[in-house]
């Protein structure tokens, strides 16, 4: 599943290479890549026009518009990835170190 929803994601940047909405398809992915358990949800998201990644870096725009600086919008990475995990309804929960993660093992990594 975590495949088919990887190759959605590429299908779409094909049509906004070298965009802001490219960016996004490469963070939905590394996103997934951390929680497969959605891929299922995001590729059925990916399916109406209405919940393209174009649309969710939309959302991405209006965060920066909001929150310019003079001329300048900009949006960190964490607050992209909270627009992203909320446009398609990724869990925004955080597994603490020691804390079974979504495949059932303990990332032992998050120890050191």
């Amino acid at each position: 599943m975590l495949q088919a929803v990887i190759d959605k994601i590429s299908e779409q940047q094909k049509t906004c290479e070298g965009t802001p909405a490219w960016c996004v398809g490469e963070h939905l992915k590394d996103i997934l890549r951390d929680n497969p358990d959605c891929a299922e949800i995001v590729l059925k998201d990916l399916e109406v026009k209405e919940m393209s990644i174009v649309e969710c870096e939309k959302k991405i725009k209006a965060y920066a518009d909001k929150h310019k600086k003079g001329s300048v919008g900009f949006v960190p990475p964490h607050e992209a990835e909270k627009i992203i995990k909320k446009f398609y309804g990724i869990s925004t929960e955080d597994v603490s170190p020691g804390q079974v993660n979504n495949t059932g093992f303990i990332d032992l990594i998050s120890f050191l």
